[in-house]
């Protein structure tokens, strides 16, 4: 199927839109949005299950069960098609036949959300959840009313979206395909104000060769920002470091070197509070309080006051936002307590972020064991090519479990991941590893094994059979 690229495109007037694939993060939030903004809108998915379900259905958005070429019948004026949905897809192919106007979710933002605006895009491999997060509430309490798209389910709004009527627009940049009609990545389609850029690593395996690839694609996206643009870089990634020097705007960086706008000081823990000096252009700037805890999230704070700094928000807005920020569900997230053992949710995958949040949390843990359990599910996370990396990932837990990959058929033969082989590797270097073939083992085994002031860290990017309120039910 030849689809008709001549009707990628928005018309002028649009007063219903159908988007295909519906019950995903993004386009749930889209389609919510687009539902508050007064369109007649309608959605379908092969898998129609609540929490997404049910609020959509609450916001009024029409969802239809299954991709279905009659669901697009009524022949609305736009359909948004999903980064998930392929080419064979049935709606594709009778939109191709009906010849109706179709575009991607990044550019239904920059029509109907981001038109008008000033964008603030959070990019890099990891932290953009928590960057966009902390600058979405800092400009909300300093009255600026922004809009906002992220990534996770923000606790002081208890929602991923915003429509505001303030100038600007948060918005996560990500660097994964934008759909199959359009494999560029989704942040070439934003045309920010300011750009956080928090890290690059080899990622998303399914669509990116190697990490020259990835970094071929986000130099030219850095290449592509406007003069006027500024661009706040991490000051503590080789390859970052190589990439920002092809960026023709005004770059500052943040982190932990002297010669940095902007500097990460000293750091002290009195838990639940992390108190942490900022430092401008190597002076004392303040020193502010947030319950958020690792040196990652308070790089992802630096950043993120760097750029209310350059917005002219008030310091004391600034710190009295960080004091009330809630943090995301699903990062950090305490689940709850049971027999004095805490159960933690993270969404951690990625080696680096799997290391950086058992180190956060180990900061912050006086007494008992931490207890690192991890699920491999992603397109990246269950291939080999991170094998050997994920030994230094968890160095610093007392008990680790590693669960076999539920979706490994997915991945060739010759390239899966191995949980067995990570732990015979972990117990080779002296560590208490075990597998587990399925959830319901590692339940059995945890309400056994763990004590009390033990610490439990969930580690995935899924819903890992909803290992947390059985864990606690069991315990």
């Amino acid at each position: 199927m030849m689809l008709d690229m001549h009707k990628n495109r928005i018309p002028e007037t649009v007063r219903t839109i159908h988007l295909i694939a519906v019950c995903g993060t993004g386009m749930g939030a889209l389609a919510c949005m687009l539902q508050d903004l007064g369109f007649e809108v309608t959605g379908s998915d092969q898998k129609i299950y609540p929490p997404m379900s049910h609020f959509l259905e609450k916001k009024g958005v029409r969802i239809m069960d299954g991709f279905r070429a009659e669901n697009l019948s009524y022949a609305p004026d736009l359909v948004i098609v999903g980064n998930a949905v392929i080419r064979e897809n049935p709606e594709v192919g009778e939109l191709d036949r009906r010849g109706l106007n179709f575009c991607s979710m990044p550019q239904a933002l920059n029509r109907f959300v981001a038109g008008g605006k000033k964008t603030l895009l959070v990019s890099g491999t990891h932290g953009k959840t928590t960057t966009s997060s902390i600058l979405a509430w800092i400009l909300h309490e300093a009255g600026l009313d922004p809009s906002f798209m992220i990534g996770g389910i923000l606790k002081n709004f208890d929602s991923n979206y915003r429509l505001g009527n303030g100038p600007y627009f948060v918005v996560e940049g990500d660097e994964y395909d934008t759909a199959f009609f359009d494999k560029g990545p989704k942040f070439f389609h934003f045309d920010p104000q300011m750009t956080v850029l928090t890290s690059v690593e080899f990622d998303h395996a399914d669509i990116f060769n190697d990490l020259d690839h990835v970094k071929r694609i986000f130099k030219a996206f850095i290449s592509g920002l406007q003069k006027s643009s500024l661009l706040l870089a991490y000051d503590g990634d080789k390859n970052l470091a190589e990439i920002i020097t092809h960026a023709n705007c005004r770059v500052e960086n943040y982190g932990k070197n002297t010669s940095s706008t902007w500097r990460l000081g000293t750091v002290s823990v009195d838990s639940p509070w992390t108190t942490f000096e900022i430092l401008k252009n190597n002076e004392y700037l303040a020193a502010l309080k947030t319950r958020l805890f690792g040196e990652h999230n308070l790089l992802n704070a630096l950043a993120v006051v760097a750029i209310a700094d350059r917005l002219k928000i008030p310091l004391q807005i600034i710190a009295d936002a960080l004091e009330t920020f809630e943090g995301i569900k699903r990062r950090q997230e305490i689940r709850g307590e049971k027999r004095q053992i805490t159960v933690i949710d993270d969404f951690a995958h990625h080696p680096t972020a799997v290391r950086e949040t058992i180190r956060a949390v180990k900061s912050v843990q006086s007494k008992g064991r931490l207890i690192a359990v991890f699920e491999p599910r992603t397109n990246t996370s269950m291939r080999s090519i991170f094998q050997t990396e994920y030994l230094q990932s968890f160095e610093m837990a007392d008990l680790i479990c590693i669960r076999h990959p539920p979706l490994l058929k997915k991945i060739p033969s010759g390239q899966r991941f191995s949980s067995r082989q990570l732990v015979a590797d972990l117990k080779r270097l002296g560590k208490d590893a075990h597998y587990f073939a399925d959830t319901d083992a590692i339940i059995a085994f945890l309400t056994a094994a763990a004590k009390p002031q033990d610490l439990i860290l969930i580690m995935s990017n899924g819903g890992f059979d909803n290992i947390h309120q059985r864990l606690l039910e069991s315990l």
